[in-house]
């Protein structure tokens, strides 16, 4: 176990952004499967610029590659504009 006030402190808030990263990371996945899922081209093009801001936001923060990001965003852009 960590023997600094410091090295202590770093764990609390290491467990803190690990949750935080966690959540936001299941539900964009989440909001990603919903998009996919959607069968109206209306009702998908109104969530896909929701799931995009989200995408950027967690490759922002570097819970996904930049990559993934623009990967995931360019196969939900074909998938609704095949609607």
């Amino acid at each position: 176990m960590a023997n600094h006030k410091s090295a202590q402190k770093r764990i609390r808030s290491n467990d803190v952004k690990r949750l935080r990263n966690k959540y936001q990371h299941k539900t964009t996945r989440n909001a990603v499967r919903k998009l996919r899922s959607l069968k109206d081209k209306k009702e998908a093009s109104e969530l896909l610029p929701l799931v995009s801001s989200m995408l950027d936001k967690l490759a922002k923060r570097n819970i996904i590659h930049k990559n993934k990001a623009a990967n995931l965003k360019s196969g939900l852009m074909l998938s609704v504009n095949k609607l």
